[in-house]
């Protein structure tokens, strides 16, 4: 198994239901935030955390030790991005020279929450943190949960402050990515219409680890989630059937897993 692959376990609603208490948000503020910082899901296609690994960080955190020596993975300016599964070529560079500080550089998971904040995440040191984001959704969720809540941001979050919640969670630059504008609207959306299928979004993910098309893992059925679950039951010799329901879900798991 690749470094940092585990089961890729998806968000469920005791994880949304953990984060909500936390916070004391409702699930429309949750999801605002989780549409516009992550787009989807926490992990990547081969079931690896969704990261970034940011130079500024490491080059800070080892003393600018590897600025001459290696400037994309080590630099006073951010940047050098190379996106997906390419960052774990820089993460796994950045590793053989300083490890602690190479986990600590990087955003993961579905809060892209700074491994240099594992304190705040709840977590001891850097290592149990990334274990845990590894595994699941679940914790990816509770530790940006935590993060939030130690840094004061939840009463933005609550009080839908935007613009101060923008600021205390992704940064001063926030409107120039329109980070407050985008976090408007995606909660306006979730509290006039419907919140995303935890049983569909799951079903979504697990075609997506197994190589299917079901477009945006977003928890919404559209024309592509339906030819991806039909296009993996007919190659399981499955009935064929719409079933976006918890039966479907566990099957998915277990042969994405290896489980089957």
């Amino acid at each position: 198994m690749p470094a940092f692959q585990g089961a890729g376990q998806v968000l469920d609603s005791g994880g949304i239901a953990a984060a909500c208490d936390t916070l004391h948000v409702h699930a429309a503020e949750l999801w605002a935030v989780l549409t516009v910082e992550t787009r989807g899901c926490g992990f990547l296609p081969d079931r690896r955390p969704l990261i970034l690994f940011e130079r500024h960080y490491f080059s800070r955190l080892t003393k600018r030790k590897f600025d001459a020596s290696a400037p994309d993975l080590s630099h006073r300016q951010w940047g050098g991005y190379s996106g997906g599964t390419l960052e774990y070529d820089r993460l796994g560079r950045a590793v053989k020279l300083d490890r602690a500080a190479a986990l600590r550089s990087a955003s993961w998971g579905l809060g892209q929450v700074m491994g240099d904040n594992f304190k705040a995440a709840g977590y001891a040191d850097i290592e149990p943190m990334v274990a845990a984001f590894v595994e699941s959704e679940n914790a990816q969720l509770g530790g940006m949960a935590r993060f939030i809540a130690a840094i004061g941001a939840d009463r933005h979050l609550r009080a839908h402050n935007w613009p101060a919640f923008a600021a205390a969670y992704n940064g001063p630059a926030y409107a120039q990515n329109s980070y407050d504008e985008r976090l408007r609207g995606a909660h306006q959306k979730y509290m006039t219409g419907t919140l995303p299928d935890l049983n569909v979004r799951a079903i979504q993910a697990y075609l997506v680890y197994l190589g299917y098309n079901p477009g945006p893992v977003d928890g919404v059925v559209g024309r592509f989630t339906r030819s991806a679950l039909r296009m993996f039951q007919e190659r399981q010799g499955l009935p064929v059937r719409e079933a976006f329901d918890a039966g479907t879900v566990k099957k998915l798991r277990a042969v994405a897993v290896g489980e089957a």
